[in-house]
Formats: structure tokens, C-alpha cells, sequence
């Protein structure tokens, strides 16, 4: 039998001039990854090297998530372009005084 690899989607780290990281990767699976029903496995990450402050990731056995604040929440994965937008507004409430 012949695997099909993971494509990478995107790979992009930014280090802002405050020190923090946002980071995000994403590949496309050939099959979902259980008990995720999409074929995404993603990892965005902002904080800096000593402090999460923001995650989102989906993991075999525990599905999409985020992680806020050091509080793990339940992701309801609709797209990759709304996982962008809901890490993007995540981000920005974060940073906004």
C-alpha cells in the first residue's frame, strides 16, 4: 500500500518587534485526522518564548481545540480561511490595550 504525504499549506513565522511570535503552519492530510471530520492538521501559535498566549491545533484523539490564556477551549473547525480570521481576531484582542 502507498501512503500519500501531508501537503504543506503554509509556513510562516513572524518575531514582532515586541518579542512576540505568531506562527502558522498548515497541511492538508489525505484523510481526516480522528476524530476531526477535515483533512487540516494546523498549529498557530502567538505568545513569546516563555508565554502562550494563543494556540489553536487539532491532534489525533483530541480534535480541534485552542488554548487562550492558558484555558483550553473547543474549536469548531469550519474552514481554513475561518480558522485564520478567528486566530487573527484572537490575536488582536490579545494585543489591543
Amino acid at each position: 500500500m502507498q501512503y500519500m504525504k501531508a501537503v504543506p499549506l503554509a509556513r510562516t513565522k513572524e518575531v514582532r518587534d515586541d518579542g512576540t511570535i505568531v506562527e502558522v503552519v498548515i497541511w492538508e492530510l489525505p484523510e481526516p485526522l480522528p476524530p476531526s471530520k477535515h483533512v487540516f492538521k494546523y498549529r498557530l501559535f502567538y505568545g513569546t518564548r516563555l508565554e502562550e498566549r494563543v494556540r489553536y491545533d487539532n491532534e489525533r484523539g483530541k480534535g480541534d481545540h485552542r488554548h487562550v490564556a492558558g484555558r483550553e477551549l473547543t474549536y469548531v473547525f469550519v474552514s481554513v480561511d475561518q480558522l485564520l480570521d478567528d486566530f487573527e481576531c484572537d490575536v488582536q484582542n490579545w494585543s489591543s490595550p
